[in-house]
């Protein structure tokens, strides 16, 4: 009951409020007072003001100006500090398209004849042993070699975690596979050459033993082959091993593995595709995929680094680096173990003069012909300013061997051009001057076919050469060989059977100063890579007792003998040193300026840390 009585209160209180009426006009009149005080008040603070802040603004102006100086200072001392503390460096990712010089007809490295077949295989497969970048040896697939006392025997000890892309092993058994494979006449490898005289054998899982006929002081040189998986190919016939589908489609144990082996387009050049290889036991590239791009010219070459085809590019001759957009693209220029000669054919009639070879060695400067083939490349920075043009040359070649090879201060010397000298030596040898040509007694012109191959900078060579030499009356027919020519068979129609009394041409020395191959009698044979058929007791001795010493001083003794005697001898007269340029986009990390090259296909040394992609990181406290 009580709460009802309150409730009725409450209804009763409700319905007497519903019930007053307010008053309009009083409401009216107290918002006009508050609206006439907020205007005297804006009035007094605000515009009345206003002339006081015209008067300091620049005051204001200044402190706003001063304000924002320190702002930009902090900012750009922020950013400072964090270009101190961070930098750039290689990504993982991306696609690397290199070019080469092909064609590419395998890709299974016994036969790799071309230098993209030979760059395709560097990638695709290991070895026992690689070159470093600072042109040395270092082991890849080997953990250590071991010789015997009598230098005969080499035991060899490989990682036991390599493995084939397809996920096996790599045993020892594969590198005996490999050896006996190169030594079967039936596979028909231009390698059997080499080991046809070694014996090897697997004695475990991961050991290997190589017996020598002879002490070899270079044989670990001998380990950088390629190996095979046995297998794959353990059951093909060594006859059927070049035409086996391997040779398509391989399998190997490098940083890269096989994809796709592709016919682009309508430029009639090929590609081979590689992906990265997550087994890889040195570690896995940066680079997710490689192609190898193979072309037949070298302006095809030019015209793939153009449209974009290619970031990157080897084989150019310095001539065709004049059309490289050096914006976009960094040009490395690195000399490289070989060398161009004038390869003198001494079994024929007039060179078998050691007079005239000598006059030609005097009447040959080769100074001019490196000069002569002296390339400028515009500066990336400077482009329009030919003054800041960087110079490419060649280095000096007078020995058979490369600069670095020989050592100590009596490194023989090679003769000063001498043109007058020259001709006197030719007269003395019974070739005198006739009308401007040289003749002898009986009316015979002292005639020279001089050989080569389609090469840039071997034409350019040769043009050079046959003016020098023609200033003396000798008489010079060239014969220039176009090597992607089918028809011409250039190993079996002129270097086989020393179809030329001259041969320009390169040689391939290599790490090693054992040029045995190039100068030993025993080469001098269809076969053999004594192209100019040089024969010498002296010589011959020097050389086979050089490659037999293990000791360093001793054998840089007999190699001085031997260059001594082959300066006199002049089967050869060196042009320059061969130099391998590499081309490859400024957005890249490749080879490094610094590098020392023995062949242009080892600049693979470092290619688990090439790149295409960059990010910025933090630095390493």
């Amino acid at each position: 009951m009580a709460n009802d009585k309150r409730g009725w209160q409450q209804l009763q209180k409700l319905k007497q409020l519903q019930n007053i009426n307010f008053d309009r006009k009083k409401l009216s009149k107290r918002v006009k007072k508050a609206e006439g005080a907020t205007m005297r008040h804006a009035h007094k603070f605000i515009v009345g003001r206003l002339d006081n802040m015209r008067d300091v603004r620049r005051h204001i102006l200044g402190w706003l100006t001063l304000v924002g100086v320190m702002i930009a200072i902090v900012a750009l001392q922020l950013m400072w500090f964090q270009q101190s503390y961070r930098t750039t460096t290689a990504a993982t990712g991306g696609t690397y398209a290199e070019a080469s010089l092909g064609p590419i007809d395998t890709l299974n490295p016994l036969y790799a004849a071309t230098n993209a077949e030979v760059a395709a295989g560097h990638l695709l497969f290991s070895s026992l042993y690689t070159y470093d970048e600072s042109g040395h040896l270092r082991s890849d697939l080997a953990k250590s070699v071991q010789m015997d006392t009598t230098g005969t025997i080499y035991t060899v000890k490989i990682r036991p975690d390599a493995v084939w892309h397809d996920g096996r092993r790599v045993h020892a058994n594969d590198v005996a596979f490999t050896v006996n494979l190169i030594k079967n006449p039936s596979t028909r490898s231009p390698l059997r050459s080499n080991w046809q005289d070694v014996m090897v054998k697997a004695l475990d899982d991961t050991t290997l033993q190589f017996q020598l006929p002879a002490s070899y002081a270079a044989f670990s040189h001998a380990l950088t082959f390629a190996i095979l998986p046995e297998h794959i190919l353990g059951k093909v016939e060594p006859s059927a091993i070049r035409e086996n589908v391997f040779s398509r489609a391989p399998v190997g144990s490098g940083p890269f593995s096989f994809r796709l082996l592709q016919n682009v387009g309508t430029t009639a050049h090929r590609a081979v595709h590689m992906s990265a290889f997550e087994g890889y036991y040195k570690g896995m590239p940066l680079i997710n995929r490689f192609e190898v791009h193979a072309f037949n010219e070298q302006g095809d070459i030019v015209k793939a680094i153009k449209t974009g085809q290619v970031n990157a590019a080897a084989d150019l001759s310095s001539s065709h680096l004049t059309q490289v957009d050096t914006k976009n693209y960094t040009v490395v220029s690195r000399p490289v173990n070989a060398g161009v000669y004038a390869l003198l054919n001494v079994d024929k009639p007039i060179l078998k003069d050691k007079v005239v070879r000598q006059a030609l060695q005097l009447a040959t400067d080769p100074q001019v012909i490196r000069k002569g083939l002296e390339v400028k490349i515009p500066s990336a920075e400077h482009p329009k300013d030919r003054s800041r043009d960087r110079l490419l040359t060649k280095p000096a070649l007078d020995l058979p061997f490369v600069k670095g090879q020989l050592s100590g201060a009596d490194i023989p010397v090679r003769p000063q051009y001498n043109i007058v000298r020259a001709g006197e030596l030719l007269d003395s040898a019974g070739w005198k001057m006739s009308g401007g040509l040289r003749k002898n007694d009986a009316g015979q012109l002292l005639s020279l076919n001089v050989a080569t191959t389609k090469n840039s900078g071997y034409e350019k060579s040769l043009e050079i050469l046959v003016g020098q030499w023609r200033q003396l009356g000798i008489t010079i027919n060239t014969n220039v060989v176009d090597t992607n020519d089918p028809s011409s068979n250039f190993v079996q129609n002129v270097l086989q059977p020393r179809s030329y009394d001259v041969l320009l041409y390169e040689l391939a020395i290599g790490a090693d100063p054992d040029v045995y191959a190039y100068w030993h009698s025993s080469q001098a044979n269809q076969n053999g890579y004594n192209f100019s058929n040089y024969k010498n007791d002296t010589a011959d001795a020097a050389l086979a007792s050089a490659r037999t010493r293990v000791e360093t001083d001793l054998r840089n003794v007999k190699y001085k003998a031997f260059a001594k005697q082959w300066l006199d001898d002049v089967p050869a007269i060196g042009l320059y040193q061969s130099v391998a340029e590499y081309v490859a986009s400024r957005k890249a990390q490749t080879v490094n300026a610094d590098t020392q090259l023995v062949s242009s296909n080892d600049r693979y040394a470092s290619i688990l840390y090439w790149s295409v992609n960059q990010e910025s990181v933090y630095k390493t406290p």
